[in-house]
């Protein structure tokens, strides 16, 4: 390696990498590579802070191979080469929670089982990025007392030694206890470093994860994003995530926000003018004299938003607010100085002084603070906003609308409708616009204080003022960590959110992800009964038709305050700023900025992250009294309704030339806005589903099914689960039900039990579908879930990115229309069988030729974007790809 000093914070040198606090280090390029003009370039900050961590990465992990001096010139000469190459990613770091992070460890343990089976050593088998991976990321919410103490995650007990086994035999794997916090929660308070100290090397933190919640890191300027679990696999075995080198759009963010505004509403006023910017599948970076006035933990939760405009990443550079931040959470100071002097020294750090200039950017939108005004945003969809005052009257606009992105095309004279309804010895009445949930969820917007210090300090007025919430209403608080629990309680608060119904159920995803306890019987019926449109109201940024429950129509998102507002109010039909909560106005017990600034001051202090990092480092009694063997290879328990070996290595190819797909028939014929949410739902298996039918065979009572989220270990469990969503609408049927039809027998069938009948019959099958394909979190699964049901292509208009990506990582042809071209203008009905004709050699991009029974013919594109990922295909997949590196 090469060394050099530093002097006045300028390179006396030709390049740029890693720093000590004495010296420069660079690792792999040669000085002679970057001209005296590109390094000029760079150091005159015309490179955006996201485009310099990208650049760092690559020139530290130039391996001639993996990653190339090409990239690194690429990556530095981003202005003319974005959107036109493709770059390496290597993180620093991988994160992995439950829902994801289980099943990776069990395809990391059959992969050991299939190496060894293979002639290989098994011993190899092991994570090269350093991996954390956390329990507690879903919750089920139950309202009774486990014999582990209240609300326990109901997975917790029967799979924590398998785990236990991963951390003792895998190398540089860690594992988050159980109750400490969910995967983003704690890679915020603990993981984070921002700056990597490795043997007295320094580099910027980064990260990928299995969770599309991972981008809030970007408000502490760490990079990070969400990606599948099958690319997470890979970048845990060394190999680097790779992305088109993206456009780089200049949020500057000017003015004020008013008293009444909550970060919340910053985040969704921000949402709507990035989404109508069109900023997908581009990095977002924020500047200007607003973002100064931001929190760290206002910036985390606007990062974190990033997947609902879909941006890959929304990035804080690290400025003078974020070491404030730092100091406060356990950094100690000669850390902080050299992080700060690193920082300035390799150009990434941010100066707020009005006088410093900017970066250049592909494009610029520009957001001023002092026009955001109190939101809540649905009924259906996260993207539409209503204004709080605007909220009565927008309702009454979704009832008159036919049915579709808003609407719910209730008659006018049933508008009105009441429907009287006995529930614990007292009659209440429902009507349209009801609340029956009202949950402040774990889901990110509860890591920022102001905004959960908000909520209790009205719940602790309202209970003042003699306010109650109606008994039949599920109101839950299921925080990101016990951090929050610490300061709720300290404040004082946390007793008067309980007295109105938001105890706290334990930490991890409940409500948002469809873990809701079952409403009252009694409640249930008189929805139904009177046709009524029920309302959910969350405190999260996920916002998906039929999450909740079947009888919840309406899902509203909003802030903390407003949950616990409209909570009380006990409908969304109310104007607060004309009426009254009881006997007195919602302005009356609404709590000042002043207020909040004292009270966040007085309770979220050092040493509530000092508590925190005791309790990581120590765990707690019940974990560290669980006893794991030690084996090379993993102990399968063959009668496990939780963890089976699956069928992913059963055997370990050589790459082959891409294969015909031949007389395929279309298992479903989608829409436009498929989910992964629609591909693998993540919560409770129906009574009536493929996967109870499963279980009820291996002796679990309805009682025992729990979620898909927990099982996510069992193939077979995940297989029936797939496309199992009750809102999936299969254009076969014409109604919402995950149906499809087996078109050899004419019979209308779960989509597994006709999937089933295909593979028995040898029949391949296939996808088609509408524009973006795939929308919504990361989740392998949602590829996983089709590949073991015989997928073999899908064809879609458009994909979401990420999925994409998986469908590659799994073996499945992503194939996209030609522009202009879909089922319909093709005159396709979904009923004819299709052959695709695949030449010897693949290239990037290339068209490829469709036949069907009926005698048409149709190009449609391969959407391989390079040779990478026409290498993982013809592997059959990263997966088997990945384990065959280990012979």
């Amino acid at each position: 390696m090469v060394k050099f000093t530093v002097k006045k914070n300028i390179f006396e040198c030709s390049n740029c990498c890693c720093f000590s606090p004495t010296l420069i280090v660079i690792p792999a390029l040669d000085p002679v590579h970057l001209s005296p003009a590109s390094i000029a370039y760079l150091l005159k900050y015309t490179l955006p802070y996201s485009i310099r961590v990208l650049f760092e990465s690559s020139v530290r992990n130039c391996d001639g191979f993996l990653v190339k001096e090409t990239d690194a010139m690429n990556i530095l000469d981003w202005k003319t080469k974005q959107n036109n190459v493709e770059v390496p990613f290597c993180p620093a770091r991988v994160v992995l929670q439950d829902f994801t992070g289980i099943p990776a460890m069990v395809d990391f343990a059959a992969m050991r089982e299939a190496v060894r089976n293979a002639g290989g050593d098994p011993v190899k088998v092991n994570p090269a990025c350093p991996t954390d991976l956390t329990v507690d990321h879903s919750l089920y919410v139950l309202r009774i007392e486990s014999i582990f103490g209240k609300n326990a995650t109901l997975f917790f007990f029967l799979i924590l030694e398998k785990l236990q086994w991963s951390s003792k035999v895998f190398k540089n794997i860690s594992i988050i206890p159980p109750e400490t916090g969910m995967a983003h929660q704690v890679n915020l308070e603990y993981l984070s470093r921002v700056v990597f100290e490795v043997k007295d090397f320094l580099y910027p933190d980064s990260v990928v994860g299995t969770d599309s919640h991972m981008t809030m890191v970007n408000g502490l300027g760490i990079l990070g994003w969400g990606v599948g679990g099958i690319e997470t696999e890979a970048v845990m075995l060394g190999m680097p995530v790779t992305l088109t080198l993206p456009e780089v759009v200049g949020c500057e963010l000017t003015g004020a926000a008013s008293p009444l505004a909550t970060s919340i509403d910053i985040v969704l006023s921000i949402t709507k003018h990035l989404r109508q910017a069109d900023v997908a599948g581009k990095f977002v970076e924020f500047f200007g004299s607003g973002v100064s006035q931001l929190s760290v933990a206002d910036r985390t939760t606007i990062a974190n938003m990033c997947p609902e405009y879909g941006a890959i990443l929304s990035f804080f550079p690290v400025d003078n607010v974020t070491l404030k931040h730092l100091k406060y959470t356990g950094f100690d100071k000669a850390k902080l100085e050299v992080m700060e002097a690193y920082l300035k020294a390799v150009k990434l750090f941010r100066n707020d002084e009005s006088s410093s200039r900017e970066p250049e950017y592909s494009q610029v939108v520009q957001i001023s603070l002092s026009s955001i005004i109190p939101y809540v945003s649905g009924p259906k969809r996260s993207q539409d906003r209503v204004a709080v005052n605007n909220m009565k009257s927008d309702f009454q606009a979704c009832l008159n609308e036919k049915s579709g992105v808003k609407g719910f095309q209730i008659a006018v004279e049933k508008q009105n409708d009441i429907v009287p309804v006995q529930y614990e010895g007292n009659e209440y009445k429902l009507s349209h616009g009801c609340i029956v949930i009202a949950a402040v969820i774990s889901c990110t917007n509860n890591c920022n204080p102001s905004v959960m210090l908000a909520a209790g300090l009205l719940a602790k007025k309202a209970v003042e003022a003699g306010l109650v919430v109606k008994p039949y209403i599920r109101t839950s608080l299921s925080p990101g960590s016990g951090m929050v629990t610490h300061y709720l309680s300290s404040s004082g608060v946390l007793p008067y959110l309980s007295k109105l119904g938001f105890e706290v159920v334990g930490y991890g995803c409940s409500t948002c992800v469809g873990n809701t306890a079952p409403l009252p019987e009694a409640i249930r019926n008189a929805i139904k009964q009177g046709d009524i449109i029920a309302c959910g109201v969350l405190s999260g940024t996920k916002n998906f038709e039929g999450r909740l429950c079947d009888c919840v129509r309406a899902n509203y998102l909003a802030s903390p305050p407003l949950v616990v507002a409209y909570a009380i109010a006990g409908t969304v039909r109310i104007d607060f700023e004309t009426e009254p909560l009881g006997n007195i106005y919602l302005r009356d017990i609404w709590p000042t900025r002043k207020e909040l600034h004292t009270m966040e001051e007085e309770c979220v202090i050092s040493s509530m992250f000092k508590e925190l990092q005791e309790k990581m480092e120590k765990g707690n009694k019940r974990w560290n009294l669980l006893e794991a063997p030690e084996s090379t290879l993993f102990p399968w328990d063959l009668k496990s309704t939780y963890i089976r070996c699956p069928s992913f290595f059963d055997k370990l190819v050589k790459p082959v030339s891409p294969q015909l797909i031949e007389n395929a028939h279309v298992l479903l014929y989608l829409g436009d806005s498929v989910t992964t949410d629609h591909i693998s739902p993540a919560g409770s298996i129906a009574r009536s589903s493929a996967a109870a039918k499963y279980l009820t065979n291996k002796g679990l009572t309805p009682r025992e099914f729990n979620s898909y989220g927990a099982r996510r270990g069992n193939d077979a469990v995940m297989t029936r689960g797939t496309f199992a969503n009750i809102k999936l609408l299969n254009k076969f049927i014409g109604k919402p039900a995950p149906k499809t039809i087996h078109f050899p027998s004419g019979q209308t069938l779960d989509v597994f039990e006709a999937a089933e009948l295909y593979q028995k019959e040898g029949i391949p099958v296939i996808i088609l579908a509408g524009k973006k394909y795939g929308l919504g979190s990361s989740r392998d699964w949602a590829a996983k879930g089709p590949f073991l049901l015989g997928v073999k292509a899908v064809l879609a208009e458009s994909y979401e990115k990420v999925h994409k990506s998986q469908l590659i990582g799994i073996g499945i042809a992503p194939l996209q229309f030609l522009p202009g071209e879909n089922p319909s203008t093709l005159g396709l009905t979904g009923r004819e069988q299709f052959s695709v004709l695949f030449p010897p050699e693949l290239s990037p991009g290339m068209t490829l030729d469709v036949k069907t029974s009926t005698g048409k013919v149709f190009s449609v594109i391969a959407l391989f974007e390079n040779d990478m990922e026409i290498t993982l295909y013809k592997y059959g997949g990263s997966l088997n790809f990945v384990a065959r590196r280990f012979l």
